[in-house]
């Protein structure tokens, strides 16, 4: 999964939190969460998890990902 560092940083700074914050919560070094979010330095599915998590958003909501589709249901499922 690739993150999206900006949307990252926003959902972040909209709920006033800070970056070292942040990297406290996830358990990860705040060097590593600043090249996440300034895109220098992508993520894993965990890491990617914990801070949707902590930040309140859908992980889809802070990666560059788009369902692929596979993953839209069919005319049958719909």
């Amino acid at each position: 999964m690739t993150p999206n560092g900006a949307a990252i940083r926003a959902f972040r700074r909209l709920r006033g939190m800070s970056l070292r914050r942040l990297a406290h919560l996830i358990d990860r070094n705040p060097g590593y969460l600043s090249n996440v979010e300034r895109e220098q330095q992508g993520a894993g599915r965990e890491t990617l998890e914990r801070i949707a998590e902590e930040l309140g958003v859908p992980m889809e909501a802070i990666t560059r990902e788009k369902p692929s589709d596979q993953d839209r249901p069919g005319p049958a499922e719909r």
